[in-house]
């Protein structure tokens, strides 16, 4: 990381979007653990291929609390600081819609989500996909693997090859499983 890229992370201020997040303690995921350290995990894998601006990186961090936390007020986010309303444009981008297919929502973000929601997009499956490797579920794993391919590869390799490339990686690596486990 550059020093000009560490000078835009110091006057970035998270720790209201960190606090907000708390709200998804408790929620488990499928791979084990919980949502919010699912927010923390996305955020890192941002930073960790240089997309530190500063509302993808709040985005980030709820990225998930709309659609997880019922009834969630969401003047509790708009209320947060001056990007407030920025950060929750680009969390309702990544948010499924009431009755929206989730081919549905994947294809809406491929067409028409902003960059950042691509970006933002990218960073959540490439977490979700590492957090594969604690699941046992063959059904699940073979639909969101595929899944990966058919929805999130195309808009990796729109917005970032480095993130492409570690999404064909970690398809790769549950493909090797699914066969070592069912062999066909």
């Amino acid at each position: 990381m550059t020093s000009s890229e560490m000078m835009l992370l110091k006057g970035t201020y998270l720790a209201p979007y960190i606090q907000l997040a708390t709200l998804l303690i408790g929620k488990t995921r499928a791979g084990g653990g919980n949502m919010f350290r699912h927010q923390l995990d996305t955020m890192a894998i941002l930073i960790d291929y240089g997309h530190i601006e500063s509302v993808l990186l709040k985005a980030s961090l709820v990225h998930d609390v709309i659609e997880d936390i019922p009834d969630f007020n969401h003047n509790l986010l708009l209320s947060i600081d001056f990007e407030s309303p920025a950060v929750y444009d680009l969390v309702l981008q990544v948010t499924r819609n009431p009755g929206e297919t989730k081919s549905d929502f994947l294809v809406r973000i491929r067409e028409s989500g902003s960059f950042n929601a691509k970006i933002l997009k990218c960073a959540d499956r490439i977490s979700n996909m590492i957090a594969l490797g604690f699941v046992t579920n063959i059904e699940f794993i073979t639909r969101y693997t595929e899944e990966t391919v058919k929805y999130i590869i195309p808009i990796a390799g729109e917005v970032d090859q480095n993130m492409l490339h570690e999404l064909e990686s970690l398809v790769s690596s549950r493909r090797n499983y699914l066969t070592m486990i069912h062999p066909i």
